[in-house]
């Protein structure tokens, strides 16, 4: 996360950024010690920009040890430093946490199974993803299991025409597990590298969709016992401490292996992030900061503090 994009997640992150350095800014005065009142207002401020409860409480009372006898020579600056420390820490990835996207891939084709609800931007990834994995050289399928949104298979189809990716798709209202069922199968007779499975995010009700996912999981797994290889959410970034709850609710019934989390360009809640993995302990293993192909790329927890805390 360098360069030209570590700009946009800056930018994406402004509004996040200024409400918590405007805080800090007003509270931390120069070379002397902070006091419990200004640790409170961090403590706000970080709550504010959708860290949460626990998770702010955890930051501030490192914050408070770390400065119970020094004193801020820089002030505000020097605040922002340990904070960035502190949510690196928190955001970075456990070794061999990071979504393959180049060279060999463990698994052939390499199945991702994206879930999330309705508008959190699915199908999109979906499709940002069979960009990348076509511009590194793989043959991509693409299942288009999500057949009760009428607009699900012509979205996915433009993009599987953008990445020169293989469609696997059926009627409306067909049976999303056999299509995913279908679709390995096509991945597997085509030589192809990666399988992307493009899911319902709601139907008549929660244990409906719940059920759907399990099902088409049972169907990939007949064919592969190794499949799915990941399960993906899809996350609004804009939806704060709703992506927590959607979050719980996935992982119960879908066995999670990471998150992708979408539109972090257009909040000031971007501290959901943090939220979501100290609370989860599951990766972040996509973010997105703007609607161009290639505005969905690996997260990197360094990058990410180092963009919330800028100056």
């Amino acid at each position: 996360m360098l360069g030209k994009f570590f700009d946009k997640v800056k930018d994406g992150l402004a509004r996040t950024r200024a409400a918590m350095t405007e805080t800090i800014a007003a509270v931390v005065p120069l070379g002397t010690r902070l006091d419990d009142d200004a640790i409170d207002d961090i403590e706000a401020a970080l709550i504010g920009a959708d860290m949460g409860l626990e998770t702010a409480t955890e930051i501030v009372d490192e914050l408070r040890d770390r400065l119970r006898d020094e004193q801020i020579a820089d002030g505000p600056a020097g605040v922002m430093r340990i904070l960035e420390e502190q949510v690196a820490g928190i955001v970075a990835l456990d070794e061999g946490g990071a979504l393959p996207l180049e060279g060999p891939l463990p698994g052939k084709p390499y199945v991702i199974l994206i879930v999330g609800v309705n508008g959190a931007g699915k199908t999109t990834t979906a499709g940002k993803l069979a960009k990348r994995y076509a511009d590194a050289g793989k043959k991509v399928v693409m299942a288009a299991c999500d057949t009760f949104r009428a607009a699900a298979i012509p979205q996915l189809e433009i993009w599987a025409e953008r990445a020169n990716a293989d469609l696997v798709r059926a009627q409306a209202g067909a049976d999303p597990a056999a299509v995913a069922f279908d679709a390995l199968a096509a991945a597997k007779s085509r030589g192809a590298d990666v399988l992307l499975v493009d899911t319902a995010g709601r139907l008549h009700n929660k244990v409906n969709l719940m059920e759907e996912l399990k099902k088409i999981r049972r169907s990939l797994a007949k064919q592969n016992p190794g499949a799915p290889h990941e399960t993906l959410l899809v996350l609004d970034g804009t939806s704060g401490q709703n992506a927590l709850m959607q979050a719980r609710e996935f992982n119960e019934v879908t066995e999670l292996t990471g998150l992708a989390l979408t539109k972090l360009d257009g909040t000031a809640k971007g501290g959901i992030v943090v939220a979501l993995r100290r609370e989860m302990a599951l990766p972040v293993k996509l973010i997105g900061v703007g609607e161009g192909v290639d505005d969905m790329q690996p997260f990197d927890g360094a990058a990410f503090a180092k963009a919330l805390f800028a100056e």
